[in-house]
Parts: structure tokens; sequence; C-alpha cells
């Protein structure tokens, strides 16, 4: 017998999904085409925990080094940036726009427990990876157990 997460809202999540669709479909738009019309994206974001650090992974693909920007301020690490639309050449047009562009923004609040000044990012193959080290005093320890 597999186990099943439970998750009390997601008949509700799948209605508001088909009713957005819906509306889509009747309106003639895609949701890739909204965000481009709106100029605003969310790249997906994975949080992963280790006994030492936090792991934050953001698919950003196509987009470049310079174009990305992280930030910790009171507690707070903000991934932002900006993917550009990119213009079809000249005598060449778009029959269908599924990529997003424009300005993003994420923000995750860190826990108290973390080193801010230890927090290192990479950018590699389309995925930005930010590493938020623990602090000492929020790693697992053992307790030596004495005998009297």
């Amino acid at each position: 017998m597999e186990l099943v997460r439970w998750e009390p809202f997601e008949g509700v999540n799948r209605i508001q999904s088909r009713i957005n669709d819906l509306f889509d479909d009747t309106f003639g738009r895609t949701r890739a085409q909204q965000s481009v019309a709106t100029g605003v994206w969310y790249p997906p974001v994975d949080i992963l925990e280790s006994k030492d650090s936090y792991l934050i992974r953001a698919e950003l693909p196509g987009m470049r080094n310079e174009d990305l920007k992280t930030e910790v301020n009171d507690g707070t690490l903000t991934l932002s940036g900006e993917r550009k639309f990119e213009d079809a050449a000249n005598g060449v047009e778009y029959h269908r726009v599924e990529r997003v562009a424009g300005k993003f923004s994420r923000s995750f609040y860190l826990p108290q427990t973390v080193k801010h000044d230890g927090i290192k990012a990479t950018y590699r193959d389309g995925i930005l990876e930010i590493q938020v080290p623990k602090a000492d005093e929020a790693k697992p320890r053992q307790i030596a157990i004495s005998l009297n």
C-alpha cells in the first residue's frame, strides 16, 4: 500500500485551474501570453534542507548571469532579474509565444539560525543555486551520555 499525502485544498485548486483555463480558452490567451503582456513572471523554485544548509534552486533558462540579482536584507533573501523578449528577425514573425519574458522577483524569509555572510550563489545550465549555511547552533549535535 502506498501512502499519499493529503492536500485539503487540492480539489479547490483544481477547480480554480479549470476556471482559469476556461477563461483563457474563451478569450484566446494562454498564460504565457498573459505573462508577456503583464511583463511579470515567477520562476519555479525548489528548496532543500540538509543538516548543514539550505539549498534554493531556481529555474532560469536562457538568462545571463548579469541579468540576475540576489540580495539579503533584514532576513529576507530576494532573487530578481529580467528576461528580455527576443524580437523576431526582419521578415520573420512569431506564430506562438510560450516562453515568458519580463521582470521577476521571488523572496524567501530566512530562519534566524543561518549564516548570512556565508551565503553563496552559482549559476550554471539555467539553474541558479543558492547555498544558505546554517549557524552552528542550528545544526544537530550529539550529546555524550556519561555514566555516574
